[in-house]
């Protein structure tokens, strides 16, 4: 990639900014969506989470500390589809970090643009809504762009989780642990296995398509349903498994994705949102206890708050400060509950990690 190299990055209502290039020469697309955390970038390119999606980081520095592989990694890989940003550092000052974030993005052929007003990009998210762009070094006129950027797929019925999944089931920690975790993984953090791990847990992570009864067949202690990409609601198969699940009556844990299939395993539906939420300084309520908590998310799809007001069995546990989403749900009728952010947090904050010792001890 030349320092020169021009990039173009054209958005499904028309707009368009221009700018330089940054990883790998190439033409990429998927849902635009913003994050607004201050520091984390390899987090958050290598959450399952942001599959099919082109990330805008709205911090004004990008690349600057370069990555490591593994110890700052939430999976195996990097998952999302493009990356846009203000200034790129193509040179990092931290001793520990492998390589540079340029090189990051040429081996997981990531396609960027540096040098756009960020700004004035999420401005225009906010107002317009979520929608899907296409990000190309190689192909720079517009009528051209728009033809490929057609083909990208809309994320309202997109089902991904099963393209995120692991392929086989694995087990993750000490067998001689004191609790067992079955894990269902729609795109599971390595983060939230490791808030497991460290609470004297075994877990079993099985594949996205997994049964109940093949869940249930390990005779784990309790149930995690993760985080992931795409529409919950295109996932009628991850329903039907929540629902066994639940029908078993152990206790049962979700996050994120896992807190949207949770209510839909319980007859409430969810929706899109406007432009969703995501980065690690989002207030939300605990309406068990009053108290406030900042937390990192990373969803695009919520549950039905009227919905949840009409059930006889599900009750809102926390709320979003800033819009009034609904953050938490619990099943008064079972051991259940879930919340849409992700109180592992890494790299922070760490106000909610108390979600974890609130599972282990139902356990």
């Amino acid at each position: 990639m030349k320092k020169s190299q021009q990039a173009l990055l054209l958005l499904e209502d028309g707009t368009v900014f221009r700018g330089k290039a940054l990883g790998q020469t190439g033409t990429h697309g998927g849902e635009i969506c913003f994050n607004t955390g201050m520091t984390g970038y390899q987090e958050i390119y290598t959450d399952p989470s942001y599959f099919g999606q082109v990330i805008v980081n709205t911090n004004a520095h990008i690349g600057n500390y370069g990555v490591m592989l593994g110890a700052e990694e939430e999976s195996a890989g990097v998952k999302i589809s493009g990356m846009i940003c203000n200034q790129f550092s193509p040179i990092h000052s931290r001793s520990l970090a492998d390589f540079s974030l340029q090189e990051y993005f040429e081996r997981a052929n990531i396609v960027g643009i540096s040098e756009v007003d960020t700004r004035q990009l999420v401005r225009h998210i906010r107002q317009q809504g979520a929608m899907n762009c296409i990000i190309s070094s190689e192909i720079l006129d517009e009528n051209d762009l728009q033809t490929e950027l057609v083909k990208v797929p809309p994320m309202n019925g997109l089902e991904l989780a099963s393209q995120v999944s692991t392929e086989n089931a694995y087990e993750f920690g000490n067998p001689s642990a004191r609790h067992r975790i079955a894990v269902l993984d729609y795109g599971i953090k390595k983060s939230i296995l490791e808030n497991f791990v460290s609470r004297d847990s075994y877990c079993k992570i099985f594949p996205a398509k997994t049964t109940a009864q093949e869940v249930a067949a390990w005779k784990p202690d309790g149930f995690f349903i993760s985080n992931g990409p795409g529409d919950p609601a295109a996932m009628n198969y991850a329903v039907e498994t929540v629902q066994g699940l639940l029908e078993i009556g152990k206790p049962l844990f979700g996050i994120c994705l896992g807190h949207q299939l949770l209510g839909l395993a319980s007859g409430i539906s969810t929706y899109k949102m406007h432009h969703g939420h995501r980065g690690l300084n989002h207030p939300v309520k605990n309406l068990l206890t009053g108290h406030c908590e900042v937390t990192s998310q990373n969803h695009g799809f919520a549950v039905s708050g009227k919905e949840i007001a009409e059930h006889p069995n599900v009750e809102v546990t926390h709320l979003n400060l800033n819009d009034g989403t609904i953050e938490g749900i619990r099943r008064t009728d079972q051991p259940a509950f879930s919340v849409q952010y992700h109180p592992e947090a890494c790299p922070g904050p760490h106000d909610a990690r108390y979600l974890f010792d609130q599972f282990i001890g139902m356990l």
